[in-house]
């Protein structure tokens, strides 16, 4: 329970650490944050496909009733997140110089509503790394909490400029961005007591957790990370991201 405890802590604070250097460096490059945001999904990718989806086969019984299983999970958390983005902006439309446009127009309640999107989005990603413990092999979930922890750093990063161009005080920006990393917190702990106390739905909650980083990656993370010149390099750094997770699966088996 403590290590559980302590990743759920490390994964939101990784927030807070993007949050201050957003505070330092108020004006960081694209390219840097598109390189770490690109090594980052690579990460989750790798922790998604490695530590959820095939162990949500693998408890499914495997064969094809464990596929099906794991199929329906994946689809089941790529529509949550899908329904959600409905009702609330995805990061990459609040972001850059659009956003710029609507906080210099003084409508702060677009920046919240970002911000708000943000710490929704942070839920099922905290539940994530909460049904890795539940599984009960320890390496897989540290690893899964790694890459959603790495993808926090440029999250927090970027939702910082927003907030002080819009006139918010340092203190409320940095309250704000404290709250989407406890959305995170809560998400551990939920994911971590509902596959404790039902065991029966371990397979179905690995492969929806699985489904809900699938869809973060490939709606939010490598669209971002290719608006802004810098394909090739981002690219590279998410196939470094997915092997160096590869490899800490093998070596840490």
């Amino acid at each position: 329970m403590e290590i559980v405890l302590l990743t759920a802590l490390g994964v939101g604070g990784a927030t807070l650490i993007g949050a201050i250097i957003g505070f330092i460096f108020k004006n960081i490059s694209h390219k840097f944050s598109d390189i770490v945001l690109s090594f980052a999904a690579g990460v989750m990718l790798a922790a998604a496909v490695l530590g959820l989806i095939l162990p949500a086969v693998e408890y499914g019984g495997g064969g094809i009733v464990g596929i099906l299983i794991t199929v329906l999970g994946i689809f089941l958390g790529a529509l949550c997140l899908n329904l959600i983005d409905k009702f609330v902006p995805h990061q990459h439309e609040m972001n850059g110089v659009d956003c710029e446009k609507h906080c210099n127009s003084g409508k702060v309640a677009k920046v919240m509503l970002f911000v708000l999107a943000i710490g929704i989005h942070n839920l099922p990603e905290g539940i994530a790394a909460g049904v890795g413990f539940g599984s009960g092999n320890v390496n897989e979930a540290l690893l899964i909490a790694g890459g959603i922890a790495l993808q926090n750093i440029p999250e927090g990063m970027v939702i910082i400029g927003p907030m002080l161009a819009a006139g918010i005080s340092k203190k409320r920006t940095f309250l704000y961005a404290s709250l989407t990393g406890l959305v995170e917190v809560i998400g551990t702990f939920i994911g971590y007591f509902a596959v404790t106390v039902a065991s029966a739905i371990l397979p179905y909650a690995l492969a929806f957790a699985g489904g809900t980083m699938l869809y973060v990656i490939s709606d939010e993370m490598i669209p971002e990370t290719h608006a802004h010149g810098s394909q090739r390099g981002s690219t590279y750094a998410l196939l470094i991201g997915f092997c160096l997770m590869l490899a800490f699966d093998v070596l840490l088996g």
